[in-house]
């Protein structure tokens, strides 16, 4: 049977949290990187939908990072990320569903409002590993996929002012509720530390993420880090980041 393929945008916190998992497990995997609004056609024919990321595995097409996590969990159980303690795993998996659903979408919204501001840069993050045609096309098509964007998104001062406070919330609440060790349930990384540390990771693009910004940042993407910067919550990242996240396991 083939490695397991990972559809997948590099520059997407849910799209992190696949990775991570399979880098955990050690899973031995291939990767396709799509560009965004250049991925519809093709994910849509592969599972039915239009988003990433989206795991081939053998026969199964597993679409969603939760699915994803969970799939792997069963099939790939070592090193596991639940617990068998039925309390514990409740609350991770609680933890894990409360960043993906009202975080995850918020933080996003938040960051692309700003980001977009200076699109020639936003667009070099998404095609950092693109190639020359790629990349010209891209340049070309990015005002139409900007405005998809933002729609599809509902990118507006609003929503970047809710999802600033979501934001800062959800970094107060790993601060709140690491433990001594630094984890937020039992004493073991799991899946409640990586789906927090991944959906927070546009907050601070710790060194450790696999496929860093072209540097010197955009003034958008400067300002936003900053804001996050000194926050305890970041520095929780940074530490999870440092400690667990491991080397790619892509071949």
């Amino acid at each position: 049977m083939s490695a397991p393929l990972l559809h997948q945008f590099r520059f997407s916190h849910y799209n992190e949290k696949a990775r991570w998992t399979l880098d955990h497990k050690r899973v031995a995997h291939r990767r396709r990187a799509y560009l965004p609004g250049m991925h519809i056609v093709p994910l849509f024919l592969l599972s039915g939908q239009r988003q990433v990321p989206v795991l081939r595995d053998g026969a199964a097409d597993v679409a969603g990072s939760t699915a994803i996590v969970d799939h792997l969990e069963r099939t790939r159980p070592d090193p596991p990320l639940y617990f068998a303690d039925p309390e514990q795993r409740a609350r991770a998996l609680e933890i894990q569903r409360w960043f993906d659903e009202h975080v995850g979408g918020p933080m996003r919204a938040a960051f692309f409002f700003s980001a977009l501001d200076d699109a020639t840069y936003l667009r070099a993050v998404f095609t950092r590993h693109a190639g020359r045609t790629a990349r010209a096309f891209y340049r070309l098509t990015f005002p139409a996929i900007a405005a998809i964007m933002r729609r599809d998104m509902r990118l507006s001062p609003a929503a970047t002012t809710a999802g600033l406070a979501r934001t800062a919330e959800a970094l107060d609440f790993v601060v709140a509720h690491a433990g001594p060790q630094g984890y937020l349930v039992g004493d073991r990384f799991s899946i409640a530390d990586l789906a927090a540390a991944a959906i927070l990771s546009p907050a601070v693009l710790p060194p450790e993420f696999t496929y860093p910004c072209p540097q010197p940042y955009s003034r958008p993407f400067a300002t936003w880090l900053a804001r996050w910067s000194e926050h305890p919550g970041a520095a929780w990242v940074r530490e999870t980041y440092r400690r667990h996240r491991g080397v790619s396991a892509e071949i």
